[in-house]
């Protein structure tokens, strides 16, 4: 990789930290299992084979949301450790319930911005894949400029991916959609594996079960997927990949108050 990537030292935050309503089950959970599966902010990188006690493939999903996509990609592919990053407690509390229920010991979450963890606590070149699933689009021509994929979240994102790894991202808002490709597309290490200019078919899984039920039943999802090996196909010869944790062993994910 040719890019020279700089810390992003100063964003603009693509979220707003409002803490909804937590049931006693997901409050429960996160005080019982963040000591065990929860990793606290700091400045020192972190070695995923001690994290985790084995050596494995490791991906990261930034907001999780209620923990839908990576408790399905955890269980099937049990061969792969994964990270989360989400900056709702409510969402933490729900992964955490059926981490603890499905007995599920390859999952590990942080509570903070992705690009303190980005920056701060990833190794370059240390993930197999990293999971972008429906991102707040932040519709309003206003607050566009809080969408996380921007040109430097992009770099920053691919410093951190192995040789052949995955960028996969998806949304149910065309005009970010059509955003995320222009700015992927700009990058030199990366190329679209379904094609240039073409969104990948899917499925797509989304972070929570009612956005999985609402993009199945009535909506249109766009996936962006792009890899960062120059050598894998082109347009003329699109890569086949079947998205985490599909077909989905837990499709109705819900935490019961």
């Amino acid at each position: 990789m040719n890019a020279q990537v700089r810390p992003i030292t100063r964003h603009i935050k693509s979220f707003v930290r409002r803490e909804g309503r937590s049931s006693v089950t997901r409050k429960r959970a996160l005080e019982k299992l963040w000591p065990e599966f929860g990793i606290e902010a700091d400045n020192v990188l972190l070695d995923f084979d001690k994290l985790f006690a084995r050596q494995a493939p490791c991906f990261l999903e930034i907001g999780f949301g209620t923990g839908s996509a990576l408790i399905n990609a955890a269980s099937r592919h049990p061969e792969n450790n994964y990270l989360g990053i989400e900056v709702y407690r409510t969402g933490i509390g729900s992964l955490l319930h059926y981490v603890d229920e499905l007995a599920l010991s390859n999952i590990r979450v942080f509570n903070n911005d992705a690009i303190e963890v980005l920056n701060k606590q990833i190794s370059d070149q240390s993930l197999d894949g990293v999971y972008l699933f429906f991102p707040d689009p932040w519709h309003k021509k206003r607050h566009k400029k809080r969408r996380l994929v921007q040109t430097e979240f992009v770099q920053l994102v691919v410093k951190k991916l192995k040789p052949g790894a995955l960028f996969h991202a998806a949304t149910d808002w065309e005009d970010y959609a059509r955003q995320m490709m222009a700015v992927l597309s700009t990058n030199p290490d990366l190329i679209n594996i379904a094609g240039n200019n073409a969104f990948h078919p899917g499925p797509h899984p989304g972070p929570s079960p009612n956005l999985n039920n609402a993009v199945n039943n009535w909506g249109t999802a766009y996936g962006i997927c792009y890899s960062n090996e120059a050598s894998q196909p082109s347009a003329s010869q699109p890569l086949k990949y079947t998205p985490p944790g599909y077909p989905l062993l837990y499709p109705k994910l819900v935490t019961d108050d």
